[in-house]
């Protein structure tokens, strides 16, 4: 399906990645930021984690540029300017960015609020790009073609929404500009502020916080518990095998099937190999846990775990303190440890705030729901800073 406007710029949704060569995408989406490569969303639709019957219906945006006003094609790598993943959802399930109770709103009034579209990565709640646009393309010019059709295209297929999840602050405050009002969360972010060591980052605490953290540590030495790094290639069937039986019990626990197949899991292995970090926790030589992270160009974004064993401390030793060691060997800039979570303030990951964009097709719901987005701003931004200040570092320090 396409859009045109005269001046050239023609609008493509893709029902399926595979609509858009991998080639083509990439080369948009650059290499810094994993997830928005090619071979993600390839895995997500291969594996079957993200189709119609998962409400994860692939509705993604190509955007191309021809001399030719009535031109269809897009297997030209110098037409394609931009791309934008897009999905046609029937429930807000892996989101983390959460708008049930407007849709709990929406059906009390006697309306649908789903389908809707969204724009994220799905079940990754991870800031980063979600509209990348050719270098040498007046970028506000390709905005104003999507907040144009996203519009249109709602209105045929009868969708309520779009929502941008987890842009990059300044993608957020371009569509804000357009009228996409604009919503503010908050998660905790690990920096490498030059550490040479573990004991390097813990010297920043405040004497009682470190020996917590050591404390912690020690625990998990106690119980004879060690750990294995494996990069990309380095993992190996068997890996995911029990890799894949942890993630699904941090679900099984809940009563809820897992949002991705393991399937999922060995392709990315496959194709994203220099992007992959798993670490698994051994004890008398079985596997008791693991945590599955992604590598981007200068952040590790913690994503996956779970354990079959549990343990004092093995989460946080697991997915955060080998993570940070991770960082600092690596000079990593950043561990993304993704949503929620309070207890990673003591632990030195720090508040930052995060962004989504929402355009609502009903006026009145707007009204209403930019109201709450005010408040909730008001809220969020006093946390924030509350939050802050019960990170563990010296109080002589900021």
């Amino acid at each position: 399906m396409s859009a045109n406007r005269p001046d050239t710029f023609h609008l493509h949704f893709l029902t399926s990645i595979d609509e858009v060569d991998a080639e083509q995408w990439d080369a948009l989406a650059g290499s810094a930021y994993p997830f928005m490569k090619h071979a993600f969303f390839h895995a997500l639709e291969h594996s079957h984690s993200t189709t119609a019957l998962t409400g994860w219906q692939p509705f993604h945006v190509v955007i191309k540029k021809s001399a030719e006003a009535n031109s269809e094609d897009i297997d030209d790598n110098q037409d394609v300017v931009a791309i934008m993943p897009l999905f046609l959802k029937d429930n807000s399930s892996g989101e983390y960015v959460f708008d049930w109770s407007w849709a709990d709103a929406y059906q009390r009034h006697g309306m649908d609020y789903y389908p809707k579209f969204v724009t994220a990565i799905p079940f990754t709640p991870c800031p980063g790009p979600r509209i990348c646009v050719a270098s040498d393309q007046d970028a506000s010019e390709i905005y104003r073609l999507l907040y144009e059709a996203i519009p249109q295209q709602a209105k045929k297929l009868g969708v309520s929404s779009w929502h941008v999840l987890f842009p990059e602050k300044a993608e957020c405050e371009a569509l804000a500009e357009l009228g996409v009002q604009s919503r503010v969360g908050c998660q905790y972010q690990w920096f490498n502020r030059d550490y040479q060591s573990f004991d390097d980052f813990l010297a920043r605490f405040s004497s009682r916080k470190r020996k917590n953290i050591r404390k912690e540590r020690q625990k998990i030495r106690d119980a004879g518990i060690e750990f294995e790094f494996l990069e990309g290639a380095q993992i190996e069937p068997a890996h995911w095998d029990k890799f894949y039986l942890f993630y699904q019990s941090t679900y099984l626990v809940r009563g809820r099937a897992p949002y991705l197949t393991d399937e999922f899991f060995r392709l990315v292995g496959k194709s994203m190999p220099d992007n992959l970090l798993l670490v698994l926790a051994k004890k008398e030589g079985e596997y008791i846990a693991g945590a599955l992270s992604f590598i981007g160009s200068d952040c590790l974004y913690g994503r996956y775990w779970g354990c079959i064993e549990e343990y004092q401390f093995l989460h946080f030793e697991t997915c955060y303190y080998q993570g940070i060691e991770y960082c600092i060997e690596k000079g990593l800039q950043r561990f993304d440890s993704g949503a929620q979570g309070e207890h990673k303030i003591q632990r030195g990951f720090e508040p930052e705030l995060t962004w989504s964009n929402h355009w609502i097709a009903h006026p009145e719901f707007d009204q209403a729901i930019s109201r709450f987005l005010e408040d909730e701003e008001k809220y969020i931004l006093r946390y924030q800073k509350e939050a802050a200040q019960y990170l563990p570092f010296k109080a002589a320090e900021p």
